[in-house]
């Protein structure tokens, strides 16, 4: 077993790896591609403690198709929001279906999701709409595992630039092995693959989150359009 893989199970926090042992799993993953990385991820790490989220946008594909030959019982989790597109919706059911993925949707809770959308949160705070509705769900059951994989990537915004392959975030290591992937390296295994883009894609919508802070655009400038936020804030 490796070093990794002891402090993890010696420890019943992943916030308890030292900035050291953090240092050392960068370096040791760095020279990998972005498939070698989730395989020595699942050797390194207990299995059941990996946590997956996918917004099932964009070219989610990409990210899941991967994740579907690698282990396909791991478990993605979506934030459901309430306030997705239906081709969001009907995105995720397709690729659930075609690479026979284990889906698991978390909510908000009724009360507090209704009271965003009934004050319109998403245009008088945005921040908080997010927090009630993205953040929070997933504070629930972060609890429950060690590893959180993302999809991020760099060139997607400036803070995402200054992310590492692992590193600490709110109580939790986060695990973000295509942080390093340009876009023409997406875009080759996509076409290569002929793998499905979310529908809205071909309409000009090039980052896709809720429909109320969602417009076309280039990168993600489509996202909260006249307001200087770019994050929802789970990668924070």
């Amino acid at each position: 077993m490796s070093e990794a893989a002891t402090v993890v199970q010696s420890s019943s926090n992943s916030a308890g790896l030292s900035a050291q042992t953090i240092k050392e799993l960068n370096t040791r993953y760095h020279p990998l591609g972005f498939e070698a990385r989730l395989r020595k991820l699942y050797t390194d790490f207990r299995p059941e403690k990996i946590m997956i989220t996918s917004s099932f946008a964009a070219t989610s594909a990409y990210f899941l198709h991967i994740i579907s030959r690698i282990r396909p019982e791991q478990v993605i989790f979506f934030i459901d929001t309430g306030f997705h597109f239906p081709e969001t919706l009907l995105y995720r059911d397709y690729l659930v279906g075609l690479y026979h993925l284990k889906a698991e949707d978390v909510k908000a809770d009724d009360y507090q999701h209704q009271y965003s959308e009934k004050e319109k949160l998403y245009e008088t705070d945005p921040d908080f709409c997010c927090t009630i509705n993205k953040i929070n769900p997933l504070e629930a059951i972060k609890p429950n595992y060690d590893i959180w994989v993302s999809s991020l990537m760099s060139w997607q915004t400036d803070h995402r630039a200054g992310l590492d392959i692992f590193e600490e975030r709110r109580g939790i290591i986060k695990f973000n092995p295509m942080i390093d992937v340009t876009r023409e390296e997406r875009d080759a295994y996509i076409l290569e693959h002929k793998l499905p883009f979310h529908p809205l894609v071909a309409e000009g919508y090039s980052s896709i989150g809720c429909t109320h802070c969602t417009v076309k655009g280039e990168g993600r400038c489509g996202r909260w359009s006249g307001k200087p936020k770019t994050e929802c804030g789970l990668h924070l």
